[in-house]
């Protein structure tokens, strides 16, 4: 029996990743409240199990009196005697049970107990595991879609992606392979929760750490990143070492790098842009694909005023506006964007204003000359 439970410890520490010393714990708190259960409840039952051996040792303790009343709890002096000549009265012996005694239904109320110590010991695994993870990319196999959520198998455990969460049009299959950032492990009624995403900015973050060693390894600095998901991403990226180029080690070689990340977000656009302290030239980088012409900035109010030629209008505000609304986003100032056409007309119009002001200042003049002495 003990060889046999010392192969069922081994098999399910190995299987489920439980370490042998909680194993053993369960199966000792299983098997002690199989056995008081069957003696009555009497909490004077005890039981051990051996760390290295797994033998097992059913025991009761009883108490020394001159006069027995509760033959359960009590043992006369003269039996204890016979036990251990050296305890007195007032003190306790131990006297050993049979282990076969237990019964079947003692049994099944172990194999329920280790069962349930188990599964919370499971929990607790998977739980430490993942807690420290958030931010972390994993890939999971589509399982199953219930309720508006997708489950993704993890090995050990299952991950939650809201199909909120995905990108948009997004339809996952049972057997998908797919990539999600983790953003929350936490604890509910069913154990573990591991929620995840793939439509937050840090995701597509995530996959450049993937792809891109210098990332990785911190000689190229994601500054910033900013997102609307399933049509484009916008990411700012820096080296501090002049010989590193952060935009070509990002689009690696024939674009292979970035062109892994596109087909993971199934197409999304993404703009990589060299990052720069220079305000002005940072702005006209994040409207690319746009080519600026001028830019006016009000540091004050975080304003700019950029003019571009008209045929590249549509192409710097993009399409409903987004990409000037990521432009914003990623450089955290507001942009208004103009046409050459509309900028040579404003201009016309002050140019008329100011001459208008001046021809009227110089009609005041003549009307009213100075008197002398004035």
């Amino acid at each position: 029996m003990t060889k046999e439970l010392c192969n069922v410890v081994e098999q399910i520490s190995r299987e489920k990743g439980i370490s042998r010393e909680v194993l053993i714990e369960a199966l000792e708190s299983a098997l002690l409240s199989a056995v008081r259960k069957k003696y009555g409840g009497r909490t004077n039952i005890n039981l051990s199990i051996d760390r290295q051996k797994c033998n097992l040792k059913l025991y009761e303790t009883k108490v020394i009196v001159p006069k027995v009343t509760d033959p359960g709890e009590e043992i006369s002096v003269a039996d204890a005697a016979k036990i251990d000549p050296e305890k007195k009265e007032g003190e306790t012996v131990e006297l050993s049970l049979d282990l076969h005694d237990l019964g079947r239904i003692a049994a099944q109320t172990a194999k329920q107990v280790i069962f349930q110590r188990v599964r919370e010991a499971e929990r607790d695994v998977i739980y430490n595991e993942f807690k420290d993870k958030a931010g972390q990319i994993i890939t999971g196999v589509v399982m199953r879609k219930e309720k508006g959520v997708y489950y993704l198998n993890l090995g050990k455990t299952e991950a939650v992606l809201p199909i909120k969460e995905t990108l948009p049009n997004e339809n996952l299959k049972r057997g998908d392979s797919v990539k999600a950032l983790i953003q929350e492990v936490k604890i509910t009624t069913k154990g573990p929760a591991i929620m995840v995403s793939r439509a937050v900015p840090e995701f597509v973050a995530g996959l450049f750490k993937m792809e891109v060693p210098e990332i990785n390894e911190g000689l190229v600095q994601i500054r910033n990143i900013v997102r609307e998901p399933g049509e484009r991403t916008k990411i700012a990226v820096f080296s501090k070492d002049s010989a590193i180029d952060p935009v070509g080690s990002c689009v690696g070689m024939k674009g292979t790098r970035v062109q892994t990340i596109v087909r993971e977000l199934r197409g999304e656009r993404i703009d990589i842009i060299p990052w720069t302290d220079d305000l002005r030239m940072l702005i006209a980088r994040a409207l690319s694909p746009a080519t600026i012409d001028k830019i006016g900035i009000n540091e004050e109010g975080k304003t700019a005023m950029v003019v571009v030629n008209d045929q590249q209008l549509s192409l710097a505000i993009g399409k409903k506006g987004q990409n000037v609304r990521l432009a914003m986003k990623l450089t955290g100032w507001d942009i208004d964007i103009i046409s050459d056409t509309e900028y040579s007309k404003i201009r016309m119009e002050e140019t008329d204003k100011a001459l208008e002001d001046t021809l009227l200042k110089e009609k005041q003049k003549r009307e009213n000359p100075p008197v002398d002495g004035e």
